[in-house]
């Protein structure tokens, strides 16, 4: 690329559109991307538009993503957007045409993000449950071990990929032991090294080779007394044993898990190794800060920022009715293979 790195920061919008202080922020912090969630959904034009305000504001096509997960988590809802099942329901009606319909799902969704100027989606959640995961994650994971989880999840990205949108692996290294809700508390999880290895970051390590990833918030505390997001220790693993080489953005700085001052927690996780802040929800004056105190990429994590930028693909021309017809025989048990 040709003049300075990009922003370390993906940013949201207050609304349906962006405003002026809006606009000149973004410019000043030319944000690696943004993050769109319900209160910037209002009809497809107007979504269309306010994708094409924040590109105009950083002056490149710059990534955009969303979180369109399916069940209670998704922004696109009705009546102008598909309702979908939580994952795992999905997964647990369409039964032996489970892989294939977590393909058709997510390249079905990535025609509506492409159709909207969207072209990231924040999934798949290879997260594995475990006999006490919170109820919040529960039902947004695709399976009960780890092997299935890891092929849901590859068909979820290879869904995507092929819709033209790229994939966010999440929540890197694994929040499936998680029983506490890290919007609210911070999840410490005791368990042994081994056992993280084999069962929790297994997915993850399959799915190394995805262009983006998201942090999770965090304690595994055999490893590391600090968040996996503020963590060196916890980013070394991800890099080395667990092998992703994506650009690799926190969860929401603001979650309530993090406890501290959002711009110190902004200098942490990139000083832990975290290439991108993802913030939310946040005043005007708080991204503005946290935008000053990611600063700019570092070399490597512009590199890696223009390797997932290049990921993106022309979609592949499909028949999305007949694809929709064929998921809704695997869910309603007529499939046929």
């Amino acid at each position: 690329m040709s003049g300075k790195p990009w922003g370390a920061t993906i940013l949201d919008a207050e609304g349906l559109r962006l405003t002026d202080k809006e606009k000149r922020l973004f410019a000043d912090a030319d944000p690696f991307g943004f993050i769109l969630f319900a209160r910037n959904i209002d009809t497809p034009d107007q979504v269309r538009a306010l994708c094409a305000d924040m590109r105009d504001a950083v002056g490149r096509d710059c990534p955009i993503t969303i979180d369109q997960e399916g069940g209670r988590v998704q922004r696109l809802r009705s009546p102008q957007w598909r309702e979908w099942l939580p994952p795992l329901d999905h997964v647990t009606r369409a039964g032996g045409h489970a892989e294939r319909a977590m393909y058709l799902r997510y390249r079905i969704i990535a025609d509506e993000l492409r159709a909207l100027g969207v072209d990231s989606n924040c999934a798949p959640m290879v997260d594995v449950p475990h006999a006490e995961t919170h109820p919040f994650l529960l039902n947004r994971c695709y399976g009960h071990d780890g092997a299935t989880v890891a092929r849901m999840g590859r068909a979820v990205a290879d869904g995507l990929l092929d819709g033209g949108v790229l994939p966010v692996l999440k929540h890197i290294p694994g929040h499936g032991r998680a029983v506490v809700d890290s919007h609210f508390d911070l999840p410490v999880v005791s368990a042994p090294l081994a056992d993280l290895q084999d069962t929790d970051f297994a997915p993850f390590r399959a799915l190394n080779d995805l262009p983006m990833g998201m942090t999770a918030h965090l304690v595994y505390d055999v490893i590391d007394s600090r968040p996996a997001t503020l963590s060196p220790v916890m980013m070394d693993i991800i890099r080395s044993d667990i092998g992703f080489g994506g650009l690799v953005m926190t969860d929401d700085i603001s979650m309530k898990a993090l406890r501290g001052d959002l711009a110190d927690l902004s200098r942490q996780s990139i000083d832990a190794g975290c290439d991108v802040v993802l913030l939310c929800n946040a005043s005007l004056d708080d991204r503005a800060r946290v935008a000053g105190a990611a600063g700019r990429m570092s070399p490597t994590a512009q590199t890696r920022a223009e390797a997932a930028i290049a990921a993106r693909k022309t979609p592949d021309d499909v028949d999305i009715p007949a694809l929709a017809a064929q998921l809704e025989a695997f869910l309603d048990g007529r499939g046929n293979g």
